[in-house]
C-alpha cells in the first residue's frame, strides 16, 4: 500500500512539473526591431503560427498570416492587430491540401505584395487522408505544399535580400524513413499516421539542409527548427451537444454556454441625422453557432470567459452600430417604422459579430423616447390634424348626406317617368306586335300550303329516284352474277385445257433439258476422249522429237569428231536428192538442145557445168567439194 501511493505521488510531482514546465511563461524579453519587413506565417490562425505572429507583429513587422478558414484567419489577424496595435497584419487564404490553392497564393501575394523577408513554414496536421492531389494529407501539408510555397516565393526572397526561411520540423524526424516507391502516400502498418507524420517531418529537414546549400552566397538563410513540447491549435476538440473522452489530470477542458442570451442594448442621448437627442432600447437574443469552424472561432475568443463577459463584447458590438444607424436616421424614420430600424441594425451588425462565432437570432426595438418633447409634440401634432379631419370629415358627410338625398329624389322622379314611358312603349309594342304576327300567321300558312305541294312534288320525284336505282342496283346484281359466270366458265376452261396444255409443255421442257444434259454429257465425254487423244499424240511427237534431237545430238558429235570427212559425208548423201529435186523439172522435158559455138561442143559445155557445181554446193552447205580428189579430178582443179 506505501509503495502504491509513493508512485502514485511521484507520478502526480511528475506531471505537474511537466504541466508547469510546459505552460511556464518565458522571461519578457524586447522584441526585435522589424518595422520595414514582410513576413509569411502558414498556419498563422492558431498555436504556434499565431504565437510568432503575434511577436512578428510587435516587432513592428508587416505580417501575412496564411491559413484555410477564412473565419479563424480573420479573427486570429484582428486579434493581434487588437494586441499589438500593428495594423499591418492581414490574412490570406491557403490551403496546403491543394497544390491549385498554393499557386494562387503564391501569384496573389506577388502581384500584392512588393517583398518578403521572413517564410515560416509553420501549418502542419497529424491526420491521416488522400488530398485531391492524390497525396497523402499529412505528407502534403507539412512538406509538399510548403516545398511548392517556396520554389514559388524564392525569387521575391532573393529580390529582398537578407532573408530567411525558417521551417518548423520535429524531433520525431528521426523516426522518419523515406523510401522512393512510396513517397508522397500513407506507409502500410498500424502507425500508419504516425509514421507518414514522421516521415514528413524528416523531408522538412533535408528540404532545410538541401535549400540551405543551394543558397549560400545569396543572403537568403534556411533553416529547420524543432518547436519543443507544445502543442498547437490542430490537437483542440470541440464538442457541443454531447460528451467526449478526457483524461484525467492531463486533458485541459474549458466550457463555453451554447445558451440563447438575452442582451439588453440602450443608447441614451444619442442625436439623430436632425440633431434630435432620443433614448433608445433595444433587446437582442444571441448564441453561440455550433458549425465547427465558428464555434472554434467562438472557442477562441470567449473559452476562460463567463457569460457576462460575453454578453459584455456583444453588448459593445450592437451598441455601437446602434449608434451609428441612429445618427443617419430621422426621428420620424425611427419612431413610424421601428421594425425596418431593428432590421437595419440587424443586418448591420450581424457580420462583425458572426466573426466572433455568435448569430443574431432576433432584435426589436423595445422603447423610443426623448427628454426634450419632441415626440410628444409630434403626437400633439397627428392629433391636432385628427381631430381636424375628423371635423371636416363631418362636415363633408352632412353636405354629402344631403345632396345624396336630392339626388336619390330626383333619381325617383326620373324613374316614375321612365315607367310611365315605358308602359306607353309597351302597350304601342303589343298593338304592334299582335299585328305582325297576324300577318306572319297568313303568310305562314300560304307557305306552308306552298310548301307542301313542293314537298309533294319532290316525294314523288324521289319516289321515282329509287325505282331507277332499284333498277340501277338489280342490274349491277345481274352484271355481278354474270361475271361471277364468266369467272367459273374461265376456271372451267383453265382447269380442262390450260392446265393439261402447262403440264404437256413441262413435260416437253423437261424431255428437252434431258436431251440437253444428254448432250452436254456426250460433248464432254467427246472433249475428253479429243483431249485424251491429243495428250497421246503430244506423247508421241515428243518422243519422235526426243528421239530426232538425240539423232541430231549424235550427228553433232559426229561431226565435231570426224570433221570435214562427217560433212563431206553429209553432203555426198544430200547430193542425190540434191540433183533429183534439180532434175525434176528436166523430167518433163522431151528434148533437151544444148546451143553453143563453133568451137564449143557438148563435153566442153559439160566440163563448164560441172566445174560451176563446187561453188553452188559451196554456197548452199558451205561445204568445198573442191576439195574432194574426185571433183579435184573431174574438174581439173588439182593442188
Amino acid at each position: 500500500m506505501g509503495w502504491a501511493l509513493l508512485a502514485v505521488g511521484l507520478l502526480l510531482c511528475v506531471y505537474t512539473l511537466l504541466r508547469h514546465g510546459l505552460r511556464r511563461v518565458p522571461p519578457p524579453r524586447a522584441p526585435p526591431a522589424l518595422r520595414g519587413r514582410t513576413a509569411i506565417v502558414t498556419g498563422g490562425s492558431g498555436g504556434i503560427g499565431a504565437a510568432t505572429a503575434l511577436e512578428l507583429a510587435r516587432g513592428g513587422a508587416r505580417v501575412v498570416l496564411a491559413a484555410r478558414s477564412a473565419l479563424r484567419g480573420e479573427a486570429a489577424a484582428r486579434r493581434i492587430r487588437t494586441e499589438t496595435g500593428n495594423a499591418e497584419v492581414r490574412f490570406m487564404q491557403l490551403d496546403l491540401a491543394s497544390l491549385r490553392s498554393v499557386r494562387a497564393f503564391a501569384s496573389a501575394f506577388l502581384r500584392q505584395e512588393p517583398h518578403l523577408h521572413l517564410l515560416i513554414n509553420n501549418a502542419g496536421v497529424s491526420a491521416g487522408g488522400t488530398t485531391e492531389d492524390g497525396f497523402s494529407l499529412c505528407f502534403q501539408v507539412n512538406h509538399l505544399g510548403h516545398f511548392l510555397l517556396t520554389q514559388l516565393l524564392l525569387p521575391r526572397l532573393q529580390d529582398s535580400a537578407p532573408s530567411r526561411v525558417v521551417i518548423v520540423a520535429s524531433q520525431a524526424h528521426c523516426a522518419g524513413r523515406l523510401r522512393p516507391d512510396t513517397l508522397g502516400r500513407p506507409p502500410p502498418g498500424l502507425l500508419s499516421t504516425f509514421q507518414d507524420y514522421c516521415d514528413s517531418k524528416l523531408a522538412n529537414v533535408l528540404h532545410a539542409r538541401e535549400l540551405a546549400t543551394r543558397l549560400q552566397g545569396t543572403r537568403v538563410t534556411c533553416y529547420a527548427v524543432h518547436p519543443g513540447g507544445c502543442c498547437g491549435s490542430d490537437v483542440k476538440q470541440y464538442v457541443y451537444g454531447g460528451w467526449a473522452w478526457a483524461w484525467w489530470c492531463i486533458t485541459d477542458t474549458q466550457r463555453v454556454s451554447l445558451e440563447v442570451m438575452t442582451i439588453l442594448c440602450r443608447c441614451e442621448n444619442i442625436e439623430t441625422s436632425e440633431g434630435v437627442p432620443l433614448y433608445v432600447t433595444g433587446v437582442a437574443q444571441v448564441k453561440i453557432m455550433t458549425e465547427k469552424e465558428l464555434l472554434a472561432v467562438a472557442c477562441e475568443q470567449f473559452l476562460g470567459k463567463n457569460v457576462q463577459d460575453v454578453k459584455n463584447v456583444i453588448l459593445q458590438t450592437l451598441e455601437g452600430h446602434l449608434r451609428s444607424i441612429l445618427g443617419t436616421l430621422t426621428v420620424e424614420q425611427i419612431y413610424q417604422d421601428r421594425d425596418q430600424f431593428a432590421k437595419l441594425v440587424r443586418e448591420v451588425a450581424a457580420p462583425d459579430v458572426g466573426r466572433m462565432g455568435i448569430e443574431i437570432l432576433s432584435f426589436t426595438i423595445k422603447d423610443v423616447y426623448d427628454k426634450v418633447d419632441y415626440l410628444s409634440s409630434l403626437g400633439k401634432t397627428q392629433t391636432a390634424a385628427v381631430r381636424r379631419d375628423a371635423d371636416i370629415g363631418v362636415a363633408e358627410a352632412e353636405r354629402d348626406a344631403g345632396i345624396r338625398e336630392a339626388e336619390c329624389k330626383k333619381e325617383m322622379l326620373d324613374v316614375k317617368f321612365m315607367a310611365d314611358t315605358k308602359i306607353a312603349d309597351s302597350k304601342r309594342a303589343f298593338e304592334l306586335q299582335k299585328a305582325a304576327f297576324t300577318e306572319e300567321v297568313n303568310i305562314k300558312t300560304a307557305e306552308a300550303q306552298l310548301a307542301y305541294e313542293l314537298q309533294s312534288a319532290r316525294e314523288q320525284q324521289k319516289i321515282r329516284q329509287e325505282e331507277i336505282e332499284i333498277e340501277v342496283v338489280e342490274r349491277k346484281k345481274q352484271i355481278e352474277i354474270e361475271e361471277k359466270e364468266v369467272i367459273r366458265k374461265e376456271k372451267e376452261l383453265i382447269a380442262t385445257v390450260k392446265r393439261p396444255a402447262e403440264a404437256e409443255a413441262y413435260r416437253i421442257q423437261q424431255i428437252a433439258e434431258g436431251e440437253k444434259v444428254q448432250k452436254v454429257l456426250l460433248a464432254q465425254a467427246e472433249a475428253e476422249k479429243i483431249r485424251k487423244i491429243g495428250e497421246a499424240e503430244a506423247f508421241v511427237i515428243e518422243a519422235i522429237g526426243m528421239a530426232e534431237a538425240e539423232g541430231m545430238k549424235l550427228k553433232a558429235e559426229a561431226l565435231q569428231q570426224y570433221g570435214e570427212a562427217a560433212k563431206l559425208a553429209l553432203v555426198l548423201d544430200a547430193l542425190p536428192e540434191i540433183a533429183a529435186k534439180v532434175a525434176a523439172p528436166l523430167s518433163r522435158v522431151d528434148e533437151i538442145l544444148i546451143l553453143s559455138g563453133e568451137s564449143n561442143s557438148a563435153v566442153s559445155e559439160a566440163n563448164r557445168l560441172l566445174a560451176e557445181i563446187p561453188a553452188s554446193v559451196r554456197a548452199i552447205t558451205g561445204v568445198d567439194l573442191t576439195k574432194i580428189p574426185l571433183i579435184q579430178k573431174l574438174t581439173g582443179t588439182q593442188e
